[in-house]
């Protein structure tokens, strides 16, 4: 059995933190685009319009419906050969993105449903048009409530990034596994990555559950 090799692991750090940077920009784009495809999912279902909430509806609960690990190669596989193509970066923040948004939707609408009943009835009141009263008081109210949820989404998110690896990101799996391939040895750098996730998550979460308790005060 090998023993721990310091001398190397001081060697292939750099690249460990090299995907670090690329596993936390696709953490962070990936999130930006789950939080507004969210808000714009839990605001179609809640629409009127039958013809604009069965068919979102529809493609929210066959996305959530199905595994990650699938989007990603359908995104990266499939579409090239119908003339769509993006880098595997832009493919893997596409697919976190789109597939959390289907989870982010949901907390978006507990935390409009959490909304008391007195706002809309002030605002309807005050005769706000409709637009207004979503922007200047339901929303705010909303999103209030469900900051923790949606943070706890992004941590998420942040674990799943080892699945973009599958489609040849440069994030910190992929980058362990070719420093792997090159010297045959595993330990160090998938050792090293489990830490820089444990670093990078749990101290999150924590935060998440301090904002949680804030919040809720």
């Amino acid at each position: 059995m090998k023993t721990w090799d310091w001398s190397y692991t001081g060697h292939v750090l750099p690249d460990l933190l090299r995907g670090l940077l690329v596993t936390l920009e696709a953490t962070a784009l990936g999130s930006v685009l789950a939080f507004l495809l969210g808000l714009v999912w839990a605001l179609a279902l809640r629409t009127p319009t039958r013809w604009v909430r069965w068919p979102v509806g529809a493609v929210v609960e066959f996305i959530r419906n199905t595994p990650l690990l699938v989007q990603l190669f359908f995104l990266f596989y499939v579409l090239p050969t119908a003339g769509i193509t993006f880098s595997p970066l832009t493919t893997g923040v596409i697919g976190l993105g789109l597939h959390y948004s289907t989870y982010t939707a949901e907390v978006y609408r507990a935390g409009i449903d959490g909304v008391p009943v007195g706002q809309w009835e002030a605002a309807t009141a005050l005769s706000l048009p409709r637009r207004r009263t979503w922007i200047a008081v339901i929303l705010p109210q909303a999103i209030r409530r469900v900051v923790p949820a949606l943070g706890n989404y992004v941590i998420a998110m942040f674990k799943d990034t080892p699945m973009l690896a599958a489609i040849t990101v440069l994030d910190m799996l992929k980058q362990a596994e070719e420093a792997g391939a090159e010297s045959f040895r595993y330990t160090e750098p998938i050792t090293v990555v489990g830490l820089l996730f444990v670093l990078i998550a749990y101290p999150t979460s924590l935060l998440m559950r301090a904002l949680e308790r804030r919040l809720g005060n």
